[in-house]
């Protein structure tokens, strides 16, 4: 297992993690599994086996059912095994059962611990951007969750470029701890981070974390053009996320992924998965799984590297469009491109 920096933090976390979205599995998110505390610990034993020590879970995850299913897992284990979870997103009927204000934020990090069984997270995100809270009182309530010890670090997920650089500039000004990390969806399919997440990431240091780098399975190489659908598939149990708005630019990628793969003999995740991991600031992969085949599979992804002209055929297959102001820059600013602007292809 390869140990990456997160950011310019001094955390070192495992190149996959092990995401428990499917843990619990109640609710919508029984399109995705429906794991017991039993299946789950096989799973995670898998994933510490092989070097995995970054956990990932939600607060919203089964409305904190996944949360008590890592807590039981991980009960007697080492406790250096690193646990990531988040807070913003609705978890109940009243007023204040969503958002970043400090009351939610503070009231929601206490309740986690209790469901994981520990006295503190490692890692701990902003769900998604609030835009009816202050920035300044959202930083605030981490910086205190963090000098209470209930939080080692803090960080952010699906959120904007500006609204990242907003929330840095209230930490700044406050005195707060800032964002180390933010965790975001980024594939070969979906890379849209590219226009400014990963600048932004390379600019200020903070170590990206990705969020279902197989496109929810839709990059596995299962799902090909002539079978879009596959058997068994959350896709067929109605999941409906990540939005594919070209689905001939997705099988063009599958086409691509599984040429490369089938020419290496490995699977096209892997290649996929080795892709992203070679980009700009990404730290890890959150990457899920149903059996302990699929993650054995998939942890075999750090052991690729992919050569030049791989590269240059995923890259020419899924090359975002140059939006503006990106392409005027292309034209008047490239000779005085920083660091940040050269991190990703224009």
């Amino acid at each position: 297992m390869q140990y990456r920096s997160l950011g310019r933090s001094g955390l070192k976390v495992s190149a996959i993690g092990m995401g428990t979205f499917s843990f619990g599995g109640t609710g919508p998110f029984a399109a995705i599994a429906q794991q017991d505390a039993s299946e789950a610990a096989r799973l995670v034993d898998c994933c510490l086996d092989h070097g995995v020590n970054l956990i990932d879970t939600a607060n919203m995850y089964s409305t904190g059912l996944s949360e008590e299913i890592v807590g039981e897992v991980l009960a007697g284990r080492d406790p250096d095994i690193l646990v990531s979870s988040k807070a913003r997103m609705r978890i109940g009927a009243g007023p204040n059962d969503e958002g970043a204000s400090r009351w939610h934020l503070i009231r929601e990090c206490e309740r986690s611990l209790k469901r994981l069984r520990r006295d503190h997270i490692d890692i701990y995100h902003i769900h998604e951007w609030d835009g009816l809270t202050p920035v300044e009182e959202t930083m605030e309530a981490l910086d205190t969750l963090i000098r209470q010890g209930k939080i080692r670090y803090a960080g952010c997920s699906n959120f904007t470029g500006w609204q990242i650089m907003k929330s840095l500039m209230a930490s700044e000004r406050g005195g707060f701890q800032r964002f180390v990390t933010q965790q975001i969806h980024y594939t070969l399919e979906a890379r849209e981070a590219e226009y400014e997440l990963l600048p932004l990431s390379v600019d200020q240091g903070i170590g990206v974390t990705v969020w279902s780098p197989l496109a929810a399975g839709l990059l596995s190489g299962k799902h090909t053009r002539g079978q879009p659908v596959a058997p068994g598939s959350r896709q067929e149990r109605g999941w409906s996320e990540p939005p594919i708005r070209d689905e001939a630019r997705l099988w063009r990628i599958v086409d691509v992924l599984n040429d490369i793969a089938g020419t290496r003999g490995v699977e096209a995740a892997q290649i996929a998965l080795a892709w992203t991991l070679g980009r700009p600031a990404v730290a890890s992969l959150i990457v899920g799984g149903t059996s302990t085949d699929q993650f054995e599979r998939n942890l075999r992804a750090f052991d690729i590297t992919l050569d030049a002209d791989e590269l240059s055929r995923l890259d020419e297959v899924s090359r975002p469009p140059e939006i503006y102001p990106l392409w005027h820059q292309t034209q008047f600013a490239a000779p005085r491109y920083g660091e940040a602007d050269l991190s990703v292809a224009r």
